[in-house]
Protein backbone atom coordinates (compact mmCIF):
# COMPACT_ATOMS: atom_id res chain seq x y z
CA UNK A 1 0.00 0.00 0.00
CA UNK A 2 3.03 2.20 0.83
CA UNK A 3 4.41 1.77 -2.49
CA UNK A 4 1.10 2.74 -4.41
CA UNK A 5 0.94 5.77 -2.05
CA UNK A 6 4.21 6.73 -2.43
CA UNK A 7 3.75 6.35 -7.02
CA UNK A 8 0.67 8.61 -6.10
CA UNK A 9 2.85 11.61 -4.34
CA UNK A 10 5.23 11.60 -7.68
CA UNK A 11 2.20 11.80 -10.08
CA UNK A 12 1.11 14.65 -8.10
CA UNK A 13 4.78 16.62 -7.77
CA UNK A 14 5.19 15.89 -11.50
CA UNK A 15 1.96 16.95 -12.15
CA UNK A 16 2.52 20.03 -9.89
CA UNK A 17 5.93 20.76 -11.79
CA UNK A 18 4.46 20.89 -14.88
CA UNK A 19 1.68 23.23 -14.10
CA UNK A 20 3.77 25.40 -12.67
CA UNK A 21 5.79 25.37 -15.74
CA UNK A 22 2.88 25.86 -17.72
CA UNK A 23 2.10 28.90 -15.69
CA UNK A 24 5.39 30.57 -15.47
CA UNK A 25 5.53 30.05 -19.72
CA UNK A 26 2.49 31.85 -19.72
CA UNK A 27 3.02 34.68 -17.53
CA UNK A 28 6.40 35.32 -19.56
CA UNK A 29 4.60 35.48 -22.77
CA UNK A 30 1.66 37.85 -21.30
CA UNK A 31 4.43 40.10 -20.13
CA UNK A 32 6.25 40.31 -23.74
CA UNK A 33 3.22 41.03 -25.82
CA UNK A 34 3.61 44.27 -28.10
CA UNK A 35 1.88 46.85 -27.44
CA UNK A 36 -1.69 47.51 -29.44
CA UNK A 37 -0.69 49.18 -32.97
CA UNK A 38 -1.30 53.09 -33.54
CA UNK A 39 -3.49 54.24 -36.23
CA UNK A 40 -0.88 55.43 -38.33
CA UNK A 41 -0.30 51.39 -38.80
CA UNK A 42 -3.89 50.39 -38.73
CA UNK A 43 -4.64 53.16 -41.73
CA UNK A 44 -1.65 51.75 -43.77
CA UNK A 45 -3.00 47.75 -43.22
CA UNK A 46 -6.40 49.32 -44.23
CA UNK A 47 -4.88 50.60 -47.84
CA UNK A 48 -2.87 47.28 -48.39
CA UNK A 49 -6.12 45.25 -47.71
CA UNK A 50 -7.55 42.94 -50.36
CA UNK A 51 -5.91 40.79 -52.93
CA UNK A 52 -3.10 42.06 -54.76
CA UNK A 53 -1.13 40.45 -57.77
CA UNK A 54 2.88 40.61 -57.55
CA UNK A 55 5.65 39.02 -59.20
CA UNK A 56 5.21 35.79 -57.69
CA UNK A 57 1.77 35.54 -58.79
CA UNK A 58 2.03 36.57 -62.06
CA UNK A 59 4.57 33.99 -62.32
CA UNK A 60 2.78 31.62 -61.30
CA UNK A 61 -0.35 32.25 -63.27
CA UNK A 62 1.87 32.02 -66.12
CA UNK A 63 3.14 28.78 -65.46
CA UNK A 64 -0.16 27.11 -64.61
CA UNK A 65 -1.72 27.34 -67.85
CA UNK A 66 -2.94 24.92 -69.51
Amino acid sequence: MSETKARLNRRNFLLAVGVGSAASAAVLVAKTVPPAPSNAKVDDKKKTRGYQTSDHIRNYYRTAKV
